[in-house]
């Protein structure tokens, strides 16, 4: 994608309509009464103004249906109230199960104590569902790698670490680094920044990094639901009051990739993008097309994939055997303490995508296909 594509991408992701309902039951492949036979599954995403949430909620329940079951896939765009409602009808359904991708992982808490009077259990999906005892399974990658691996990625882009994750002693900076985190209400975007700055701290420390706008708590450099406008104006802030007299930015940790298309709009206006000032370092995550065109194209560096298919897979198999009344396989059972419990967890792995390796990684696997990245 061309950067001058960025601003209508923005405009796109931030006015899409809402939709209460867009995925109706049941499934013509599947065997007739094969989804009553398997009861109804709710599952319930926060938007679709971000593709991944597509992805995922369409996986989920294909892989479902596939089951014989019945599945009822809301998005609320992003709207407390309105998913509270989805989940409430869900309930009021007879739903067996509840696949629950929380907006704001505090403000289900009555709901779900709804869901456990009726017996019926809850799998937290991508995002820790927190303040509840409520909470039985939680499906997710590890969200603390992905920090690291965004922060590893940013420090490799400035040449600080060589290929095979070595520093390079001869590269000493220092390098003007910004920093961006996820929205302050999603338990993963603590562990998105918990773990980039485990990686970031010591460069940070020694003066190889500096972060110039002073800016380096996590509640000044959040962006309430994740929302690519105001990641925009706050890099456009930072370069007006801090990037004078010839400073430039040099990197940027930005954990998704909806508001790194926002920070290099900022940066595009403000003359970055041409041989005399190229791009920062700019991060990302959920390999959207957008940004895996922009990394084709040479702007955005770097984006960490979580496939969605297996996500969904490892839910679908958690979500059919708890209602068949076995306990599902995790691989965690201490990291995921939502405030009440800590709430077993299974845990996949994230993977860095950058210009070398969008190929392998995203085509050849089947995941996109090559004329979607044109």
């Amino acid at each position: 994608m061309r950067i001058a594509v960025i601003a209508g991408v923005i405009a796109l992701t931030t006015t899409l309509a809402a939709c209460g309902s867009s995925v109706k039951t049941g499934d013509q492949t599947a065997a007739p009464g094969a989804g009553a036979a398997g009861g109804l599954v709710g599952v319930t995403m926060p938007t679709k103004s971000s593709e991944r949430w597509i992805h995922d909620g369409d996986n989920i329940k294909a892989q479902l249906e596939k089951l014989g079951y019945q599945v009822d896939l809301q998005y609320a765009e992003n709207d407390i109230p309105t998913q509270v409602n989805q989940i409430e009808n869900q309930i009021t359904k007879g739903a067996k199960l509840l696949v629950i991708a929380s907006i704001d992982g505090t403000a289900i808490t009555t709901q779900l104590q709804e869901a456990a009077d009726k017996k019926i259990p809850v799998i937290a999906y991508d995002r820790l569902i927190r303040n509840s005892p409520n909470v039985d399974y939680y499906a997710t990658f590890d969200n603390f790698k992905v920090g690291v691996e965004q922060a590893t990625s940013l420090v490799t882009g400035l040449k600080l670490k060589k290929a095979d994750g070595t520093d390079d002693p001869s590269v000493t900076g220092p390098f003007n680094i910004e920093l961006f985190a996820g929205s302050p209400d999603d338990n993963n975007a603590t562990f998105f920044f918990n773990g980039a700055m485990s990686v970031l701290k010591p460069y940070i420390e020694k003066g190889t990094l500096k972060v110039a706008s002073g800016q380096t708590d996590f509640a000044t450099v959040a962006i309430l639901r994740w929302d690519p406008a105001t990641a925009q104006r706050r890099m456009e802030d930072i370069i007006t009051k801090t990037y004078r007299g010839g400073a430039t930015v040099q990197g940027v940790l930005s954990p998704y990739d909806g508001l790194s298309i926002g920070i290099l709009s900022a940066l595009k206006s403000s003359g970055y993008g041409t041989a005399s000032q190229p791009y920062p370092v700019v991060t990302g995550q959920d390999a959207e097309v957008a940004s895996v065109k922009s990394i084709i194209a040479g702007e955005q560096y770097s984006t960490i994939f979580k496939d969605t298919r297996d996500l969904a897979k490892v839910t679908v198999e958690m979500a059919d055997t708890v209602i068949k009344g076995n306990k599902p396989k995790v691989n965690n059972e201490k990291d995921y303490d939502n405030g009440k419990k800590v709430v077993p967890s299974q845990l996949l792995e994230p993977v860095i995508v950058d210009k070398a390796n969008y190929q392998k990684i995203l085509i050849d696997s089947g995941y996109y296909n090559a004329g979607q990245l044109k």
